[in-house]
């Protein structure tokens, strides 16, 4: 996904320009330079969501009072249908206002609303119009939602499992799905094997919002669809789904996809080079890995960085390294480089790092850099 700030941006008087020369077209009336010099104006300072709503506010008071008229013209400029493959943030990013005026304004009008978030998701994303809706218009929006799921569409199947996330990002969390994973798994059902790549890691992300908060529900869920699906595309949503739980080493989990005998391996030597960096150098992470044991073990292998947080403690982050099969007392030696960079996600503090070599989820040495800033 595009990072917010990569995105907010784009959000200014060329992308107020952009919209209203579309509307004019079909809407003569709309003053597309007034637009564009309100959005100039009152954008600086202001993160993407404001932004963006900055834009869906000059359309309200600029597009017909009647909402239906308003939003039919707005669904009148979206364009051609995305393909497979097409990323919303690279071709129709623009129309993200477009969404947030349903979000803003059409929670009076739900099966209007829900048919443009329909056509809007064709062309750009519904995912975060149509969460006021599950709130506010439950019963309805939930049924047009599981007839989603069906369409011939790939973009409105996709926007079936989006819409429902628990945790989308961004997003508010959807604290009834939360309590209540089930009306969620309804949706999810006729999606576990989509042919469409876009709709499966959708899936897959669902089902890995579903298991930090109920992971007995997500697993029993996942050992199902691996049974009655055995389908790549299920096992492909599977593997991604339960992530999280792989990565907090979820031993169940981990049997899923075969990874055993985690405690019969150990890591006898762990050495990090060098021992003292600053931002921008590359550790060497370099390390003997050994089955002590006298069968064959399937093993998932990652490593952890404690990050230092500007408090002072520290939060774990999981990286995967790769999978391997060890034999009877085969002993392996492993290497990787990992990069001291500045990411949008982190930042980077002075101090003790700790790196932990994890092995099917359990801890199997640590070692330590020190960061310089």
């Amino acid at each position: 996904m595009a990072s917010e700030y990569g995105l907010k941006r784009h959000f200014n008087g060329e992308a107020a320009r952009l919209i209203g020369g579309q509307i004019r077209a079909v809407h003569p009336e709309f003053d597309v330079e007034d637009y564009a010099a309100e959005v100039e104006e009152r954008i600086p300072g202001k993160e993407l969501k404001d932004r963006v709503l900055v834009l869906t506010e000059g359309l309200r008071t600029r597009l017909p009072e009647d909402y239906a008229d308003a939003v039919a013209i707005l669904v009148s400029i979206l364009g051609n249908e995305l393909a497979e493959g097409e990323g919303m943030f690279n071709t129709s990013w623009f129309l993200m206002p477009v969404a947030r005026f349903v979000e803003e304004y059409g929670l009076d009008h739900p099966e209007l609303s829900l048919d443009a978030i329909e056509e809007i998701t064709k062309r750009h994303t519904g995912e975060y119009a149509i969460r006021p809706f599950i709130e506010n218009h439950s019963a309805l929006t939930m049924k047009r939602i599981a007839e989603w799921a069906h369409s011939s569409s790939h973009n409105v199947r996709r926007l079936a499992s989006e819409g429902v996330r628990s945790r989308l990002p961004w997003a508010r969390t959807l604290t009834v799905f939360v309590k209540d994973p089930q009306p969620v798994l309804e949706i999810l059902e006729p999606l576990r094997s989509d042919p469409s790549e876009y709709v499966r890691k959708s899936v897959a992300n669902n089902l890995n919002d579903i298991s930090k908060d109920a992971p007995e529900v997500a697993l029993a869920t996942a050992l199902r669809w691996l049974e009655e699906s055995p389908t790549p595309e299920t096992s492909w949503i599977v593997k991604h789904g339960l992530r999280t739980l792989v990565k907090k080493g979820d031993q169940q989990a981990l049997a899923i996809f075969g990874a055993t005998g985690g405690e019969h391996v150990r890591v006898p030597r762990l050495r990090i080079t060098p021992q003292s960096v600053t931002i921008g150098d590359t550790l060497v992470i370099s390390f003997d890995i050994e089955n002590t044991d006298d069968r064959l073990h399937s093993i998932a292998v990652d490593y952890v960085v404690h990050h230092v947080r500007k408090n002072g403690r520290s939060i774990p982050k999981v990286f995967k390294l790769t999978t391997l099969d060890l034999a009877p007392g085969e002993q392996r030696t492993l290497e990787k480089t990992h990069a001291i960079k500045e990411v949008q996600t982190r930042r980077y503090y002075a101090g003790e790092h700790l790196v932990d070599i994890q092995v099917n989820g359990l801890v199997r040495a640590t070692e330590r850099f020190d960061l310089r800033t």
